[in-house]
């Protein structure tokens, strides 16, 4: 993709780092984000990514996992809810 679409690349690459960078938000809190979101959006190469992150941003496996299981519940949550619909058919 680099090679195609280089200047697209290039600022997607650059908006990638700056989004998880330092700042009001510490990066091993973003990594917890990003490993929650890569796990609803079920990414694998994302996850293998953040989580990886998350560990070199000082996160343990129990937070990787219990950022894990709030994605997870809100996955779930949204099934619940439109499950809801069913009743009103």
């Amino acid at each position: 993709m680099d090679s195609l679409a280089p200047e697209v690349m290039k600022a997607f690459w650059a908006f990638d780092k700056a989004a998880v960078a330092e700042g009001a938000i510490s990066v091993k809190h973003k990594e917890l984000i990003a490993v929650a979101v890569a796990v609803t959006t079920q990414c694998p190469y994302c996850i293998d990514i953040h989580s990886g992150n998350a560990r070199k941003a000082g996160a343990t496996d129990a937070e990787i996992v219990e950022a894990a299981m709030v994605a997870a519940s809100l996955r779930a949550g949204g099934a619940v809810t439109h499950a809801t619909h069913a009743l009103s058919i």
